[in-house]
């Protein structure tokens, strides 16, 4: 059910994207966003985890090189039926973790080495659990696709004046800006509104996959803390929703949060708080 509901979400977003190319230029813009967004789908769908793990400049490690993580790893995978993802390790003294792939067998779980410096036992179990949570319920491919499509709307927006299609094929002036304007920001609000969700979501299966939901709590707070006062120089807009923990909170303005692909810490407590009874 929940890959069926990945296809989904991707699907409609797929369509919204080749429905905004055909709004700018018409039939000609339709096939133009069709062989885009089939492009950018075959990508983020093969290539998109070892993009983003380069990018970071994730190192692979074992039970050799990190048999603390691994054990963790391990403990909290046979616990939830899941097959033993790969590890690695970001040289970044941020907290933080992510977890990307497209299914159960290409599941890969990063963390940085501050959260393995700075956290107790318990709350880096916490948080693996959490990243475990989102590979259970396939949340790291549709939160890439969202990015994607959210990123491609965009930037179609910003050229939507220079693409082709004759003025019969083309919407009212009036309305075609008003959409270069409205589609962007709704493909963001989608983007923001599934990242949110599955955050919560993802807490809540911490809390269940460990016992503990205090655990959780106090790594959250933590991370929280941290992240205002340690940048992660490598974070960028198009990745920071994978984080559990978003990257750029020493940065966020109080209008910047309104838009942030993750709840506020207080309100993940908050939530946390309601499983104790």
């Amino acid at each position: 059910m929940e890959q069926l509901k990945t296809y989904a979400l991707m699907t409609g977003l797929t369509l919204l994207f080749i429905w905004f190319g055909g709004m700018i230029a018409g039939q000609s813009g339709m096939i133009i966003a069709l062989v885009v967004a089939a492009g950018m789908n075959f990508y983020a769908y093969y290539y998109s985890d070892q993009a983003v793990l380069k990018h970071y400049n994730a190192q692979p490690v074992d039970r050799a090189h990190a048999s603390g993580l691994y054990r963790i790893v391990e403990k909290l995978t046979q616990r939830a039926g899941l097959p033993m993802p790969a590890l690695y390790i970001i040289p970044e003294q941020q907290p933080n973790a992510f977890a990307t792939g497209r299914d159960y067998e290409h599941a890969a779980v990063a963390v940085t080495e501050g959260l393995l410096q700075l956290m107790s036992d318990e709350e880096v179990e916490a948080v693996i659990a959490h990243e475990l949570s989102h590979v259970k319920h396939y949340d790291m491919l549709i939160g890439t696709v969202a990015a994607t499509i959210a990123g491609a709307i965009a930037m179609l927006a910003q050229f939507g004046m220079f693409f082709g299609g004759g003025d019969r094929d083309r919407p009212n002036p009036i309305v075609m800006i008003a959409l270069m304007i409205i589609m962007p920001l709704a493909a963001s609000v989608i983007q923001m509104t599934v990242s949110r969700s599955r955050e919560f979501k993802a807490d809540e299966g911490s809390a269940r996959m460990t016992g503990h939901p205090e655990w959780l709590q106090s790594a959250l707070a933590k991370l929280d803390n941290y992240a205002k006062g340690i940048s992660l120089p490598e974070a960028d807009p198009q990745t920071a929703h994978m984080f559990i923990i978003n990257p750029f909170t020493g940065k966020d303005m109080s209008l910047r949060q309104l838009f942030s692909t993750h709840p506020t810490t207080e309100a993940r407590i908050e939530r946390l708080e309601a499983l104790k009874h």
